[in-house]
């Protein structure tokens, strides 16, 4: 099922299938579907693996230690107000990101028909 072209950047944030833009490419907060529900496009077949995980976590840990930095050397809040503050928007920051990084990953794997290499017999 062939339809018009749909723009990674944008299925890649709504979380819409590379091929149609209409089924979800999600199951859960991270958790790619196995095969879209409109369009039956097999999304396990693709391999987005760990990639986006290791430039969000160099990423996201350069963002929250400066912000944390930044809020103890300007404003010396008590400990508690770190402990309160980071861990839940490291989560936050980590699950929108790996969505995002996967569903592009994802749709840029699907634009250029990238697969496994295969030696010729």
């Amino acid at each position: 099922m062939e339809t018009g072209p749909v723009d990674p950047v944008r299925a890649a944030i709504a979380g819409r299938c590379p091929r149609c833009g209409k089924g979800k490419a999600f199951a859960g907060p991270i958790k790619l579907v196995a095969r879209c529900s409109a369009c039956d496009l097999d999304i396990d077949g693709f391999n987005v693996g760990d990639g986006p995980a290791a430039f969000l976590i160099f990423g996201l840990g350069f963002i929250i230690v400066g912000l944390a930095m930044w809020l103890e050397f300007g404003f010396g809040p008590p400990w508690w107000l770190h402990a309160l503050l980071w861990p839940p928007l490291t989560i936050l920051l980590t699950i929108f990101g790996l969505r995002i990084g996967k569903s592009i990953l994802l749709a840029l794997e699907y634009k250029h028909e990238a697969a496994e290499g295969r030696l010729k017999s």
